[in-house]
């Protein structure tokens, strides 16, 4: 399916009258806000001229009432459809689950927290109207957000641009429109730990940005935890990054070279001062320094290797608990 969505010419990514716009939204105990926001979302939807359009929700497990609330709004407006995760597979299963359904002549993945304005979707379809296959909402900023995670996503996108080849915009979250041509081809990425603004990075394709003022969540608290967001930049580093594991061998290297010069440095002291007894302290200092770096080197090579373990089980990323009559 991606070299078929490689082949597409661009002018297919250009609507016409008859064409669709898939809208794929990720739920995940979100019963108190994901109502407002289809108030809102089909507002907008409706003034786009010439465009229809299907939202597809995607419940990722949810303990609350979000899937119940997803099934009522669906039987009230048959352009909604609503699928539902076995169990909660995680934010960037439950997008790949929506664009594995959509069918549409673009895509757009947003979040139901009111953090992802859904008035910003005419400007990216005008975008898409004018040949762009991607077209990235860019946070400027965000209201009510601590100092520790501006300063904490800064470093992560300054890590992640200087380690990987494949360049991401800082605020360029997953709030994306993506022609048929750009979503067929991550249709075609199967890998398990999925960093989908960096996969949305190395497909390539004529690209533009639209930034915007990411207000505070209407309701609920965010679902990242201190140890998602961990687990959500080692995934992002370990999956478009082979440095870390390559500084670890120029680390090696400047150790050995290091302990050499040490080591000549120790001999040439005892052949001259005749001392053999001291340097007990720095053999003992050396030994423990190494055999850390040797836990923390096994430490990166075991993450690449638990990751090519996840790859060869070749499990389904997801299982369906729900899907529209349709897809069943």
């Amino acid at each position: 399916r991606g070299q078929k969505g490689n082949m597409m010419s661009d002018h297919e990514n250009r609507p016409s009258h008859s064409e669709c716009l898939d809208i794929i939204v990720p739920c995940y105990n979100e019963e108190d806000v994901v109502e407002q926001f289809c108030v809102n979302l089909l507002e907008v939807c409706h003034s786009l001229d010439d465009l229809q359009f299907r939202v597809l929700f995607v419940d990722d497990g949810s303990t609350d009432a979000t899937l119940d609330v997803l099934n009522r709004l669906a039987t009230q407006n048959e352009r909604m459809s609503v699928y539902s995760l076995s169990r909660n597979f995680g934010h960037q299963i439950a997008l790949t689950a929506g664009l594995d359904h959509a069918s549409g002549d673009a895509a757009i993945m947003m979040d139901c927290d009111m953090q992802h304005p859904p008035s910003l979707i005419p400007r990216m379809v005008e975008q898409w109207r004018q040949g762009f296959n991607i077209v990235s909402a860019v946070r400027k900023q965000t209201d009510e957000v601590s100092q520790f995670k501006r300063l904490s996503s800064r470093l992560f996108y300054w890590l992640l641009n200087h380690l990987s080849r494949v360049e991401i915009k800082p605020g360029a979250a997953d709030f994306v429109l993506l022609s048929k041509r750009a979503y067929t081809a991550l249709q075609g990425m199967p890998e398990r730990h999925r960093f989908i603004r960096g996969m949305v990075s190395w497909i390539g394709f004529r690209r533009t940005y639209i930034e915007y003022v990411a207000h505070a969540r209407a309701a609920g608290n965010s679902k990242y935890t201190l140890w998602r967001m961990l687990g959500f930049a080692s995934d992002a580093i370990f999956s478009f990054s082979a440095e870390p594991i390559r500084a670890i061998g120029r680390l090696g290297i400047a150790v050995v070279l290091a302990g050499t010069l040490y080591l000549i440095a120790e001999l040439a002291r005892v052949l001259i001062v005749g001392d053999a007894v001291r340097g007990w302290p720095s053999l003992v200092a050396a030994v423990v320094i190494l055999g850390g770096l040797q836990l923390f080197a096994i430490s990166i090579s075991g993450e690449y290797l638990a990751r090519i373990f996840e790859e060869i089980k070749q499990r389904p990323l997801y299982l369906l608990k729900q899907a529209p009559p349709q897809d069943d």
